[in-house]
Parts: C-alpha cells; structure tokens; sequence
C-alpha cells in the first residue's frame, strides 16, 4: 500500500465575487499574477519546494483555465506515478450529484482520494493568496508539540482582526480559544486557513460534522475538534502574506513587484515560483518606446510609453499609447494613442485607438460599490472598447462594447458596461 507522510488538500474552488469582472469566466487561483504567474502557483510552489509531492486540488467555480494550466503537473515537478497533482472537481454520486458547499465539505466529498495515500497528516491550503511558506517547518512544529491540529497564523492590526478567524494562545501557543470573525477581537493572531491534520483526527472530525450544511473548517471543524479536547496549536507566521481577494489588494500586491526592493521577492533561486510557461518569444521594446519600472513578459510588444506597469506576455501597446500604474495581461492590445491609468485589464482585450481609459473624478460604482472602488478601472477579459471613447474610475466593462454603449463617447466614473449577462 502506498504511504505519504503528509499529502496536501488544496482548495481552489473560490469564485472570487470581490474581484468582479475578472472572475466573471475564471476561477479566483487561476487569475494571473505578476506578469507571468497565476495565483495557484505560490502554494503549489510552496508543496514542491517544501518537498510535498501529493497535491489534491479542489476545483468547482469555472475551472476550465485552472485545469488546463495544472495539467499533469509538469511546472511544478508534480507528474509522478505515485503521488503527483491531481484535479479533484465534484462529481456525480450514485445517491445525488452534490457541490461543494463549504471548505470541510469539500475535503469530507474526497476522503477516499486521501485514505488511498494512507497519510499521517494532511495540510489543508487555500488556493488564493500570495506567499511563500515552507510547510516542512509547520509539520516539524505539529510534531515537536504531539498537536492534532496545527493553525498558521498571522499577527495582524487589531483594527482588521475582525475580518479573520482569530486564535487567542498560551504561551506554549497552544490554541485556548478559536473566534471565526469575531466583532469585538481579543487577540490579533489570525488563522491563514492553513492548517496541518493528523490525519485520523481530521477523518473522525469529518465524519462526525458530515450532515452540517455549508460545513467549514473554520465555523464547524475547528471549534468542533477544540471542544473535544484535541490539541490545537498555533504556527507564528511572520512574513509576506497577501490576500488578493479585492482588487485593491490585488492591484497592490502586483505594484509592490515593481519596488526597486520588493517585499516579496519573485527570484530567488532557492525558493522558485513554477508556472506553466507558454509564451517563449522575448519581448521586444521599440526604438520609440520607453519603459519605466515595469515587468515585462515574454512577447510582449511596446511601441509606446509604459510606467509603473505589470505586463503579461504577448501585450501590445501600439505607438503613442501611455500607460501607467496598470496591470495589463495576457494577449490584450492597446491601440495608438490611447491613455490608460490605474486600470487593471483582463486577458485577450482590444482597447481602441485614442481611448481614455480611467481619467476623471472619482465617483461611487453604481454596480457594486464595495467591488468597483479604489480607484481603479477594470476591464473583464475577451472585452473589446471601440476607439475614442473616455472610461472613468470605479468603473467595470465586461463584453464587446461598441459607440452606442458610450453616450456622448463617454462611460463616467462609477459606471458599468456589462454585454454578456454578466452581473458580476
């Protein structure tokens, strides 16, 4: 029988609803990042270099992108006979199809995927944030404290504790009480939703919690194994850790790549991010154009100006076309003379000739106001914006615009386009 001493569960089945448009057609991990990456690709990243070579990968919400883009594995050194990747969607059941409807449930639908490895523990991973974390440090730690379970978890403001499920510790950082988004928090400690199991601990809990609706680790599973006297402890993590789960923080999280000295460094040699490489033409930067603190992928073409940029591989920014402070990704076009500030555009988009794209006042989104703020304009991908037109700020286009979509050749600050029956 196979033996695995640790396999991972990641889970990666998250519709993103916070970063709008941009998830509209795709899953939030598959959501690209930094120019050349996906969101995936940290924690995947984080199992290979932690030495973790048996990774579930828990898909649901549009994961068609996500699919293809792990494949058999292969970036990430993970295509192995015994182990390796393995994309686990929700499938038919003989008694009823069911969904995952929560985190736990999700891992409780795939048990038989994990007893196959006959592990001794299991960590659980979240599919969308940005870090790196050896998780061979975190078992050494579960181990060295005979703990059940082991949360990692992060020192954060007090202020923004309450967005978190928060761990209140001793000073053996055994775990003494587990709030989920507490209003009035005691602890800024909080859990990162990365968790390593005993594997017969997390079994037994599984089973027992089965029949709770939208079963979740941190609502249900948690406080479960706490009030039965399992030995929880918290993992002290104090590095680079990002959740880009609105496009404010995800927009920031890739400007901060363009630091003269970033605070998450992308190339170090002894901590690699694998991605799935497709695009190998080198890009070419014009006589004409000029390029200021930017990334630049692999066959992108720039004819005009490009400031404080992320750019994915095979964007064109056709001559006299200036743009600033935007991330821009892979396959779109922007036409002559256009102007584009603080925008994030998703993949394969035509931006038309002259448009001007997130200038103005800022006004409130009268789509979505918590989604659509920031600042910032945000094109969904396969977007197409007919020439000569004024876009403003908190803005969300989503589709194949034409002339009769703009009155007057404008859509103000706060507005929305969106073509496909697409309310995201």
């Amino acid at each position: 029988m196979i033996h695995k001493e640790m396999i991972a569960m990641l889970l990666a089945g998250g519709q993103g609803s916070r970063l709008g448009v941009l998830t509209s057609d795709v899953a939030k991990p598959a959501v690209s990042f930094g120019g050349k990456y996906r969101i995936i690709d940290f924690p995947l990243s984080n199992c290979i270099n932690s030495g973790i070579d048996t990774v579930g990968v828990l898909t649901q919400y549009q994961p068609l992108v996500l699919n293809s883009h792990i494949g058999i594995g292969i970036p990430w050194d993970l295509d192995r006979n015994n182990g390796g990747v393995a994309v686990l969607p929700p499938y038919e059941k003989s008694d009823a199809s069911e969904w995952y409807s929560g985190t736990a449930n999700a891992i409780y639908q795939n048990l038989k995927y994990m007893e196959s490895y006959n592990p001794e523990y299991v960590l659980i991973l979240s599919g969308d944030h940005i870090y790196k974390m050896d998780y061979e440090a975190m078992l050494d730690f579960h181990k060295q404290n005979e703990a059940d379970i082991t949360i990692a978890a992060m020192p954060v403001p007090l202020s923004e504790a309450s967005r978190f499920g928060v761990v209140i510790t001793d000073e053996e950082k055994r775990i003494t009480e587990f709030e989920e988004k507490p209003e009035h928090p005691r602890s800024n400690l909080a859990s990162m939703g990365i968790y390593i199991f005993s594997w017969s601990v997390l079994k037994e809990s599984l089973i027992a919690m089965k029949d709770q609706s939208n079963c979740d680790f941190g609502k249900h599973i948690i406080p479960y194994c706490h009030d039965n006297g399992q030995r929880l402890f918290a993992y002290e993590y104090n590095d680079y850790w990002k959740d880009v789960g609105t496009l404010g923080s995800y927009w920031e999280a890739n400007m901060e790549l363009i630091d003269l000295i970033p605070e998450f460094n992308l190339y170090e040699e002894y901590w690699k991010i694998y991605t799935k490489q497709t695009t190998i033409v080198p890009q070419y930067i014009a006589p004409e154009a000029s390029v200021e603190k930017s990334i630049i992928s692999a066959g992108a073409e720039i004819y005009g100006q490009v400031v404080n940029c992320v750019l994915s591989a095979g964007v064109v920014i056709e001559e006299g076309a200036v743009v600033r402070d935007s991330i821009i990704m892979k396959d779109t076009h922007i036409g002559k003379g256009a102007y584009v500030e603080k925008a994030i555009i998703a993949e394969n988009c035509q931006i038309g000739e002259g448009d001007q794209i997130g200038v103005g006042e800022e006004a409130k989104s009268q789509l979505n106001e918590s989604v659509y703020a920031f600042g910032l304009a945000t094109i969904g991908e396969n977007s197409v914006i007919p020439p000569h037109v004024k876009v403003g700020k908190n803005t969300a286009i989503k589709g194949m615009t034409t002339e009769a979509d703009y009155p007057a050749g404008e859509l103000p600050s706060g507005g929305y386009i969106i073509k496909v029956g697409d309310e995201s």
